[in-house]
């Protein structure tokens, strides 16, 4: 273990699996007390676990952020709880993404991408900004994605939500900046959890040809670059996207025949 945040508190949504989960790891590696959040208190159990084995100090809080304003500022209240005092790193990572077009997402599903992946965030931002303004320190880190600049044509519901949250993320930081709060934001490409089959091919493959990666990325990279905008490291980083993507936005490589 290192000590780039030693004595600091973190709070991550949606740390039971994948991204949110190595994010929960590497910010206990780095001597943060980590809140460990999602709706399956098996697998939350399992990430605690995993990092008090490692060294680290982690409590796990059960959370579904529905998109109410309610569920969000509950997570608020009982991570404050567990932690017995303020969280100083917000990462809002919770989001999902039907299989469905624009032709075919109705009205609920439409209501329910939305409730989750913005209206939750910013809930539960607004829930615990309250302590971190009081005490001028704090950071936040937002998920977006690299679909929310690179139009691809699926996922159009979840790629706007994400621009919502990359868009959100310049306006806190405006917003919050001058009073202590640093938000910044990660857009990941495509990314393959370790827990994916590896007897079949990810359907995202086939989104990285043509990138200076040539492949796609393994959830500790996003981790990496949460570490980096949680710590001092980054004090003059405000209201910035890093792209995680394997340079999927950024570049074109040309085939040499």
């Amino acid at each position: 273990m290192t000590s780039r945040l030693q004595g600091r508190t973190a709070l991550v949504t949606g740390s039971t699996s994948n991204i949110g989960r190595a994010i929960a790891v590497a910010l206990a590696q780095e001597g943060a007390h980590v809140v460990v959040s999602g709706r399956d208190a098996v697998r939350g159990a399992a990430v605690v676990d995993h990092i008090r084995q490692l060294g680290g100090q982690a409590d796990f809080v059960r959370a579904d952020l529905d998109g109410t304003a309610e569920a969000s500022r509950k997570l608020a209240e009982e991570a404050t709880d567990v932690l017995k005092r303020k969280v100083d790193i917000l990462v809002n990572n919770v989001g999902i993404y039907p299989p469905s077009t624009t032709p075919t997402t109705d009205e609920e599903t439409f209501d329910r991408v939305y409730g989750v992946n913005v209206k939750a965030p910013f809930f539960l931002t607004q829930a615990l900004l309250p302590a971190m303004i009081k005490a001028e320190q704090g950071v936040i880190i937002n998920l977006g994605s690299w679909i929310a600049r690179l139009g691809v044509p699926v996922g159009a519901l979840y790629s706007s939500t994400k621009g919502a949250m990359e868009t959100l993320t310049r306006a806190w930081a405006a917003e919050f900046g001058p009073q202590g709060v640093r938000v910044n934001a990660i857009s990941p490409g495509v990314v393959v959890s370790p827990d994916w089959d590896t007897a079949t091919d990810h359907p995202g493959e086939v989104m990285m040809n043509g990138t200076p990666a040539g492949r796609s990325g393994h959830p500790d990279a996003i981790a990496s670059a949460a570490v980096y905008l949680a710590s001092d490291e980054s004090a003059f980083v405000h209201g910035t996207v890093i792209d995680v993507d394997g340079g999927r936005t950024g570049v074109a490589v040309i085939a040499r025949g």
